[in-house]
């Protein structure tokens, strides 16, 4: 069986050889001493029974399959075996990819006691913001909120924008041309201090963007481009096919690192395994290195700004302003401190009146701000800014 790849076998959980034998080879790593595992797709270990057919109304040579083998009824026993044969035994991290898996369920997958991981990453957010001319912030606010509260005080939040199966965020959320920087930070600020453990995907520190090849012979993501292809053979215009693939392949993320401006972007003396974006000669580490304003010296200021303070990592979420549009807005409440973390998601001005939160110190901001505390903001395209406030 092969659920996502030809070249890509499935285990077969269901027989108890196999599981021992990964429960061995989990071991023998730990054993080592790694500290933890990011656990993929675990969420499709489980089939169901009889591999029944899948409706095909349209006929069509391929359909999705996900409700034969993703968080099936059963699923749970394999997990909490895995977990006591292997993670429970040893003081590491686990995060699971998780999809399917919704914030009720949270607890028997990363409950303080008994989860089966420490952190999950789950997938409602990231299916609301792949098309800029639709995304909804009040949902995408609604979303990231519903986990946030379901997990306070009974598990663990892994927050995140980009990995290798998404495309780049200030391509799809920002504005990756001449607020590139701007709307890198401020997507940067929106996540990274809610509650549980930020994570940073390579090539996001430093903003790197979407990849627009010629050819669909340069792409390399099977999902995207078996999708195209199906595209074309329905009717569809290469163009409209190599659309699709622009703004939707997982390549996107998955272009060699930016190390510098030379050959290759340094990341290899050889043919890399897809090609170069065209503009690392522009952006990339060493660049960053040197610009003060850079994305990564913001990611710096934003882990340090973090854990300086307990607030940051351990206090309580509230979200405010839940309904306006473009303005995502939450405080951070702590026994000694408090903050208010603002982003405007777009590029347009949007005056907004806090006042009422008694602003007491700028800590953070991806603009040169002299309101001097004014508690009436006009925030700019993409701008964030966090304040400590009075408690």
């Amino acid at each position: 069986m092969h659920i996502f790849s030809k070249k890509q076998p499935d285990l077969n959980w269901e027989n108890p050889e196999v599981r021992q034998s990964l429960y061995d080879t989990v071991n023998w790593w730990l054993d080592k001493g790694i500290d933890g595992f990011r656990i993929d797709a675990i969420t499709h270990i489980k089939k169901k029974p009889g591999f029944p057919d899948l409706p095909n109304p349209l006929k069509k040579d391929v359909v999705p399959s996900f409700d034969a083998h993703m968080n099936q009824p059963g699923i749970d026993k394999h997990l909490t075996e895995l977990a006591e044969e292997t993670f429970n035994n040893y003081d590491i991290m686990t995060v699971g990819e998780a999809n399917g898996v919704e914030v009720e369920d949270a607890e028997q997958w990363v409950g303080e006691e008994n989860g089966y991981f420490d952190m999950i990453f789950q997938f409602e957010h990231i299916n609301l913001w792949g098309d800029k001319a639709t995304f909804d912030l009040t949902e995408f606010k609604k979303v990231l909120t519903k986990w946030q509260k379901g997990l306070e005080g009974v598990g663990w939040n892994a927050l995140f924008l980009e990995n290798h199966d998404l495309v780049r965020a200030v391509s799809s959320m920002g504005n990756d041309t001449d607020m590139r920087k701007t709307s890198a930070k401020a997507l940067a600020t929106m996540y990274f201090f809610m509650q549980g453990t930020p994570f940073i995907y390579q090539g996001q520190e430093i903003g790197m963007t979407n990849v627009h090849f010629d050819s669909l012979d340069e792409y390399d993501d099977i999902q995207s481009v078996n999708k195209a292809k199906t595209m074309i053979k329905e009717g569809s215009k290469q163009e409209e096919a190599m659309e699709y693939i622009w703004e939707s392949s997982r390549d996107n993320s998955r272009t060699p690192m930016q190390w510098n401006s030379t050959e290759q972007a340094g990341f290899t003396t050889g043919t890399p395994w897809l090609k170069v974006n065209d503009n690392y000669a522009d952006i990339n580490v060493a660049e960053s290195y040197e610009d003060p304003n850079s994305v990564y010296n913001f990611y710096k200021k934003m882990i340090d700004i973090r854990r300086r303070s307990e607030t940051l990592i351990y206090g309580t979420y509230e979200l405010i302003e839940e309904k306006h549009p473009s303005v995502y807005a939450y405080l951070r409440h702590g026994e000694q401190e408090d903050f208010l973390i603002m982003v405007n998601m777009f590029d347009g001005r949007e005056k907004m009146d806090f006042s009422k939160y008694n602003l007491k110190e700028l800590v953070l901001a991806n603009y040169e701000v002299n309101d001097r505390l004014n508690n009436s903001i006009l925030l700019r395209p993409y701008e964030a800014r966090m304040y400590k406030i009075s408690k």
